[in-house]
């Protein structure tokens, strides 16, 4: 049966250290029709340079761009979106890794479900690839639950060009930009299907865009305001009272996930 192309979305910026070990997880997918679109956001690092370059030269699957001054994952994204090729949009960030059965499984299910948005469940790990955690995806995720919270972890999200009728692009917002992509996904398509079990590995660094949870609140509410269309009051009304009460529940069931998780592995 003939596989549908897959682009997998990577922004890059000063990565070298996680790069390798991201792009080989990609490489080594057991789903082989795809192509690795990276849009490198201004590294100044030599390693991560050298890296690209390298593995661009040695796989026709790995299509690199280099753009000048950082601008921003969500910059980089879109510009890797703008030259995918594929049916299917798949996002992977550069110190992330994926199972090898990852692409095969979800593209698998959203062929069963006919649907235009999925994810998956993934395992925390830090710098030295020593599991943390892991997030459990629903079952299914409505545009109703997207808005009082992202419950999509964009290292394992999957969109359909084909149902959507189009490539959705991220808003333009310096944080939060895939929370506001999968609302507006899901205010199209209304549900996203899930695998519960584990296919990718995130990589929680104190240094990341997203570690610092304070500096998102203006975010989240930009969001509401952006995405969503909501005014000023409206949309901090909303964040404080239906984000954050959601936010912090998902936290207690991660926590209480994770330790589960944990105990079961060790």
């Amino acid at each position: 049966m003939k596989q549908d192309l897959v682009s997998v979305i990577m922004p890059t910026y000063n990565a070298g250290k996680f790069l390798p070990a991201s792009i080989d997880s990609i490489l080594s997918q057991t789903y082989k029709n795809m192509e690795l679109v990276i849009s490198d956001d201004g590294s100044t690092d030599q390693l991560t340079l050298s890296i690209l370059k390298e593995y661009a030269e040695k796989d026709s699957r790995v299509k690199v761009e280099y753009y000048s001054g950082n601008n921003g994952p969500g910059f980089a994204r879109n510009k890797s979106i703008e030259r995918a090729q594929g049916r299917y949009i798949a996002f992977c960030d550069s110190d992330d890794r994926w199972f090898p059965e990852k692409l095969e499984r979800q593209i698998a299910l959203m062929e069963e479900k006919n649907c235009a948005l999925s994810c998956t469940s993934y395992i925390i790990c830090d710098s030295n690839n020593k599991e943390t955690g892991i997030v459990i995806a629903p079952e299914k995720i409505t545009f109703s639950m997207e808005k009082h919270d992202n419950k999509v972890g964009c290292l394992t999200a999957i969109y359909d060009t084909r149902l959507l009728g189009r490539k959705y692009y991220m808003p333009l917002l310096r944080k939060r930009q895939d929370w506001a992509l999968f609302i507006e996904i899901l205010k199209q398509v209304g549900v996203a299907y899930t695998i519960q079990e584990p296919l990718a590995y995130y990589r929680q660094r104190s240094s990341s865009v997203s570690s610092n949870k304070f500096s998102l609140i203006k975010y989240n509410v930009k969001v509401y305001e952006t995405v969503l269309g909501f005014p000023k009051w409206k949309a901090n009304l909303y964040f404080f009272f239906v984000f954050l009460p959601t936010y912090y529940l998902k936290v207690l069931k991660r926590s209480f996930d994770s330790r589960k998780y944990l105990q079961q592995t060790q």
